[in-house]
């Protein structure tokens, strides 16, 4: 199996001064990675603080804007980020920049305030624009170049535009449905994205950094991890028996982790720009493992969802975000205290939310886990805003 670079080519370009040619909009990864960290930074506090009887009058900020937000806003943000990054190495064409990266980067924010200030239907016009909008030149940059591998991705993208209309007609109520249920859903096509993505670029990477390391790629076993993965997802979203479900989520569980077990990842401990990658795709395996527990009744939804979201999610966004911006503002993979303190907050994080979620530990560890997550973030702007907001510091476009 090939493995992704997303490095886009060498071609240095012409420096030209107005906000519409800062650096900040030169490629995706830019503008969209600091908009979803400060983002994640900023919104679990305040959830946390209306959990826990703090500012009344934010009453918008309930349980349905906190998942929606950190998949539709914080997630879809970095995805949409790398991609049109990774689209502009894939095709040899540009992904949207300058005026029309700034134009979605601009309605991404419109979106986050309705959902905070408007009335839900105006919240729901305004907010499902963004995924399409998004999507639509990340088709046709495919389209043109004839990519056709990866354009399962805009599939996915508007996989997730329909989970999002499902998740605010329910709001609505003009879908007999609960949100939880859409943004269920969300987080777990999310995975099949990791899991696809994460699945070509993870192997390649230790093979690349790690001398004498030899990961095992098996692509019929990866067509069959995927299919039953994609089956366990399925299966939860569409409600079959209890014991279905249980197997399903299991055999998933289990698939993944042999594949990743495969890559070698007790060889990577000494590069955290690795093993924050391995780390948090275990949570994947781990994810469904609960999820199985949870279908038999012995474990919380919440747990096996929050596996998913902050341990396999987030660890696998910080694990890319720090990557990728390091790679393509010219600079070393290499990480510092810095990098690996961000790291460790997310895994400290999604482990202290998951046994909160498993009623271990009581309310206190809520706000223990939401310390690390906007710990964890906050460092990421601090340390890699200016980055994102400079030019490269190797003179090439990007």
């Amino acid at each position: 199996m090939s493995v992704i670079i997303i490095e886009e080519p060498v071609k240095r370009g012409e420096a030209r001064s107005g906000l519409l040619h800062h650096p900040l909009f030169r490629l995706g990864f830019r503008p969209f990675y600091l908009l979803a960290a400060l983002l994640a930074a900023a919104a679990i506090p305040l959830w946390i603080a209306r959990w826990y009887g703090v500012l009344p009058g934010l009453a918008r900020i309930d349980l349905n804007w906190h998942m929606h937000e950190m998949v539709y806003g914080f997630a879809l943000a970095v995805i949409i980020g790398f991609l049109f990054t990774a689209g502009r190495n894939w095709t040899g064409l540009w992904t949207p920049r300058r005026g029309h990266l700034a134009a979605l980067a601009g309605l991404w924010l419109a979106g986050r305030a309705a959902m905070l200030l408007l009335p839900p239907v105006f919240a729901a016009v305004v907010d499902l624009l963004f995924v399409p909008l998004a999507a639509w030149p990340m088709y046709r940059v495919l389209q043109r170049a004839g990519n056709k591998r990866n354009m399962f991705l805009v599939g996915l993208l508007g996989l997730l535009t329909a989970i999002n209309l499902a998740y605010h007609l329910s709001v609505l109520g003009w879908l007999s449905m609960p949100p939880m249920h859409a943004m269920q859903a969300a987080i777990l096509v999310i995975v099949l994205i990791e899991a696809a993505i994460g699945g070509r670029v993870i192997p390649g990477f230790t093979r690349n950094a790690v001398a004498g390391s030899n990961p095992v790629v098996h692509e019929r076993r990866d067509r069959v991890t995927m299919a039953v993965t994609a089956a366990a997802a399925l299966g939860w979203v569409a409600g079959v028996p209890a014991p279905l479900a249980t197997g399903l989520a299991v055999a998933a569980g289990c698939a993944q982790l042999t594949r990743l077990i495969g890559w070698q990842p007790h060889l990577t401990l000494s590069n955290p720009l690795l093993w924050i990658l391995h780390a948090s795709y275990a949570w994947i395996a781990g994810g469904f493992l609960l999820l199985g527990l949870a279908a038999a009744g012995v474990m919380s939804e919440s747990a096996a969802f929050h596996a998913l979201a902050v341990g396999s999610m987030a660890g696998l966004i910080i694990g890319m975000i720090t990557r990728t911006a390091l790679g393509h503002t010219g600079r070393a993979l290499k990480s510092g205290p810095v990098e690996l303190l961000m790291y460790l907050l997310i895994q400290a994080g999604a482990l202290v939310r998951v046994l909160a979620a498993a009623g271990v530990g009581g309310q206190a560890m809520l706000g223990v886990a939401a310390l690390c997550w906007s710990a964890a973030f906050l460092l990421y702007v601090a340390v890699y805003g200016p980055y994102l907001l400079r030019a490269r510091i190797d003179g090439r476009e990007g």
